[in-house]
């Protein structure tokens, strides 16, 4: 009978001791909070526990002296969150806010890491050199070096020959013990021998008895030779002879539990940048696996397995053909196959090749390879989408679960037959079957409910067990054996591996404090306990699974909380009314205030990130309507009828307080704060410019475009005493021979944003009527295009409806880089530019044009690391410059580092955020082409 393991107590009160002893080691690195505590404790995996305190070092010393310490420590990374390895009911150390250094060596060839950083950060700075890591994860956005490395991360391409353990070339480890090895050192093993003797004579003892004993030397043989994260890698004793070598290679896929890697020089391989896919579509899944040795033999670089389940859900996907979606699926399956090359000769051979591969295939469907990257990319989304079409569909409450295994090539087609066969058995619906077929590599979903079917996922995991083992395989191939196949470890490997499996921990870790109870454990049901119950809070986010993708592009990660914590925080604090938690409840709502609603930028990056498509600015706009009382309302649904009057005020207000000493009106602007609060007063401050310029209707009698310049133009003035982009466009179009109309009212008339952004309903509908009408009058019921000048208000304008009614709104670097640029004569070029996307041009789709005018306007264009949105999001940057700061730090500092003739934004608050970040002025893109197509 299976036991029923209840969810520990929601919160208790961390131990002083502990927390006594981690100040003495490291001095006000420990967060408290009920926020950040159990903010911390969610991730994408099926498990909960509750860390007593977050720990945020900065250094591999400071880590070695909280090692020190003795007391248990579990480190989160990103990427390490499927199978319970990052979550801990002791001290949790948080390796992602800090440790996210780059660099680059040998041309390329070699890339030097620290845990922190993002996987497509590092293949990004790589890119230029031709090159990108061999790990190559779908969870690449969002996945860090930590998580690569201690996950022996592969993925879709990688098979086990480019994976890490396969790249690694060294680490600096911090052992439990706080010493600390270079493993690439030319003296690491007398180093190691020195001050770990113990370690280094056990690791060679070890080594001998593995080589030793036949039996054990075929068994790690023929599960390394599968992709295979179960367990410790015991083909570090067949592969290498030295102890730090050893060491280094056990290291890799042992989820923290043997050390911490502060820093891993990793080998990279070619980015090749020409490929062809195809979608092969079989009548049933046993014809699939029999085609797989010729399409092998074609030396594909990937082939994704999507069986029938899959298809039907990708039929459902918009960008799937007509051919997939006219399709009656009954047993078919698909594989999904890639050619890469970096020639595009040796490409058109590899096609000609595969062409012949598939005539002599049964074919449910007509096969072509394309090389077109929309086809491709729509290809590949629908393999991707899998996860978020079942994940985002499934019903409230219920948990997602993607779990991974694999066996040998042959063996594949019976397996997926026995999976379909055991989720009708045990009763799981909609259940999807795909993976990586050329490495025997499946993956499959589940949505469960642990509050009341606890018995079925128990009685599931055993038949999976039974099934999965009987054909040679490993019940882990990619996501780690975190908690979900610890009591399994010792079943797959047999007593003796098991047992130097056991003996490597020891060696390591003699205390066992390296997050316990990942890996290996004495426990049989531990993959049965500390399980999670999602809690429904509200349709906006209940679709979220935790995973964390959001988190690397929310700009406010490093200050308060990422969107996946906004979420969890909403769910624990409905738990925590639901049980009765007043003081908990209360404890969360009096932090989320500020930590989750006034410092979210609400730019919507988090959801061009979210594989179920959440965008948590909904939600944050949503719980600040819920704050605003009557009068605060009608103030706001007023200033929408009076537009004009109210950035006329603005613009007063900065002109006289540049007029005055700066100390009085900072002194004046934080009494205010003081008063009306933070959310209501902004805070001026002396790199803040003068207020702007009146927006002026301009007639004309046959105009190409309306041109409706943004409020932003009239509350701050352009940068450094410049004409601004408003005479620019202007300019340009003249130049072009564009005839623009600037429409009666102009004054008067916004994108809405102010509105939206800050929860304000009533004043975004009065808004977006007074647009409507005016737009409609002067684009001639919508016969011609509106351009606005700044990203922001382009995405406003959107979100108006203007579509709807007929009006058709560009933006004007749009509009320029297709109508204008062409027409124009560039006169001089800059030697070079810092850039700044921001995140409306980024969901606007505009880069295409953004670079189109940038490489007109200098001979170079940079898009420094560490780009992100700046958080300035409208007034957050004047409210809560806290925020922006943080945002932009990474990269000012990278645009410092680096000497530029120009820097340019396509918005005037961006424009602030990254001059008052760097200390250099930034202007708007088309006020560069402006200066670069004059003849002044």
């Amino acid at each position: 009978m299976t036991v029923i393991h209840a969810r520990p107590p929601r919160l208790t009160a961390p131990d002083p001791a502990v927390l006594s002893r981690v100040e003495a080691a490291v001095p006000g690195i420990a967060r408290t909070r009920a926020s950040d505590r159990l903010g911390m404790a969610h991730d994408a995996s099926h498990y909960l526990l509750t860390p007593e305190a977050v720990l945020v070092p900065e250094s591999a010393g400071q880590v070695a002296a909280l090692l020190r310490t003795g007391l248990p420590l579990t480190f989160r990374s990103g990427g390490t969150s499927l199978s319970g390895q990052g979550v801990s009911e002791h001290l949790l150390v948080d390796t992602r806010r800090h440790f996210r250094d780059i660099e680059v060596l040998d041309g390329g060839a070699r890339v030097r890491v620290q845990p922190g950083a993002v996987l497509r950060q590092v293949n990004a700075r790589l890119a230029p050199y031709g090159r990108k890591l061999g790990p190559d994860p779908a969870s690449e956005s969002a996945c860090t070096i930590g998580g690569v490395v201690a996950n022996n991360s592969s993925g879709m391409t990688c098979g086990t020959h480019a994976n890490t353990y396969r790249t690694l070339e060294s680490m600096t480890l911090v052992l439990a013990s706080g010493t600390v090895v270079d493993t690439g050192a030319p003296d690491a093993d007398e180093r190691l021998r020195a001050l770990e003797p113990e370690l280094a004579e056990g690791l060679l003892r070890l080594r001998d008895r593995v080589r030793g004993n036949p039996g054990s030397v075929r068994r790690v043989q023929a599960q390394f030779s599968l992709k295979n994260t179960m367990g410790y890698g015991l083909n570090s004793f067949l592969d290498h002879d030295t102890p730090a070598q050893i060491l280094a290679h056990l290291v890799i896929g042992s989820e923290g539990t043997l050390g911490f890697v502060a820093e891993a020089v990793l080998r990279t391989v070619p980015a090749h940048p020409l490929a062809a896919t195809g979608l092969l579509v079989f009548p049933s899944l046993g014809r699939a696996m029999a085609a797989m040795p010729e399409l092998v033999a074609a030396e594909p670089a990937a082939v994704e397995l999507l069986d029938a389940e899959s298809l039907r859900v990708a039929q459902a996907d918009p960008k799937a053909d007509d051919v997939l979606r006219s399709m009656t699926v009954a047993g078919h399956a698909a594989l999904l196959v890639e050619w890469q090359e970096s020639d595009a000769g040796a490409l058109a051979g590899r096609e000609r090749a595969a062409e012949e591969v598939f005539g002599a295939l049964e074919l449910a469907a007509p096969a072509r390879l394309s090389r077109d990257a929309r086809g491709r990319a729509a290809l590949w989304h629908i393999r991707k989408g899998l996860y978020a079409a079942v994940a985002g569909a499934r019903p409230s409450g219920t948990t997602a679960l993607l779990e991974d295994v694999a066996v040998p090539v042959p063996a594949l087609a019976d397996l997926c037959e026995e999976l379909t066969a055991l989720f009708a058995k045990h009763r799981y619906e909609r259940s999807v079957v795909f993976g990586h077929a050329k490495d025997g590599n499946l993956h499959f979903m589940l949505n469960e409910r642990f509050a009341t079917d606890l018995e079925r996922y128990a009685d599931f995991t055993e038949d999976l067990v039974t099934a999965v083992l009987e054909r040679g395989g490993t019940l882990k191939a990619e996501h780690g054996t975190g908690r979900v196949m610890a009591p399994f470890v010792r079943r797959q490997y047999g007593d003796e591996l098991y047992e130097v499996m056991r003996e490597v921990k020891r060696l390591c870790d003699p205390a066992g404090t390296l997050n316990p109870g990942v890996v290996l454990t004495d426990a049989a049901d531990a993959h049965l306990r500390d399980l999670k119950n999602v809690v429904t809070v509200e349709p906006e986010v209940d679709r979220c699974v935790e995973c964390g993708y959001c988190e690397p592009v929310c700009p406010s990660r490093d200050l308060t909380t990422t969107p996946r914590q906004r979420i969890v925080l909403r769910r624990e604090l409905a738990a925590a009314r639901e049980a009765g938690d007043g003081a908990l409840a209360r404890a969360l709502e009096a932090d989320y205030g500020y930590d989750a609603v006034d410092t979210c930028a609400v730019d919507g990056m988090c959801a061009t990130a979210c594989p179920v498509g959440i965008n948590t600015g909904d939600l944050t706009k949503r719980l600040r309507a819920e704050r605003h009382g009557r009068a605060a309302r009608a103030g706001w649904n007023g200033a929408a009828r009076h537009w004009d009057g109210v950035t006329r005020a603005m613009n007063l207000a900065l002109d006289t307080a540049a007029a005055v000493p700066p100390a009085l009106a900072e002194g004046a602007s934080r009494a205010a704060r003081a008063v009306a609060g933070a959310e209501a007063a902004p805070q001026w401050s002396r790199d803040l410019p003068r207020g702007g310029r009146p927006r002026l209707p301009v007639p004309a009698a046959a105009p190409d475009a309306v041109y409706l310049p943004s409020c932003l133009n009239t509350m701050f003035a352009p940068a450094d005493g410049g004409p601004g982009v408003m005479a620019a466009v202007r300019r340009l179009a003249a130049r072009a021979g564009v005839t623009l109309r600037v429409p009666d009212g102009v004054a008067g008339l916004c994108c809405g944003t102010p509105w939206s952004s800050k929860g304000y309903a009533d004043g975004h509908r009065t808004m977006g009527e007074r647009v409507r009408e005016a737009l409609t009058e002067a684009t001639d019921g919508g016969r011609i295009p509106v351009i606005t000048d700044a990203a922001s208000c382009t995405e406003g304008f959107h979100r108006l409806g203007l579509d709807a009614a007929g009006v058709r709104v560009v933006d004007a670097v749009a509009f320029a880089a297709e109508h204008l640029l062409p027409r124009l004569t560039v006169v001089r070029r800059l030697p070079s530019l810092a850039l700044h996307p921001t995140c409306s041009s980024t969901q606007l789709g505009l880069d295409g044009a953004i670079a189109r005018i940038a490489e007109a306007v200098a001979e170079e264009v940079v898009v420094p690391q560490g780009w992100q949105c700046c958080a300035f999001a409208g007034d957050r940057g004047l409210l809560h410059p806290e925020l922006t700061a943080s945002a932009t730090r990474a990269e000012a500092a990278a645009v410092r580092a680096g000497r530029h003739a120009a820097h340019a934004s396509v918005n005037r608050t961006c424009e602030l955020g990254l001059t008052r970040a760097t200390g250099d002025s930034y202007h708007h893109l088309l006020e560069l082409l402006d200066q670069a197509t004059s003849s002044a």
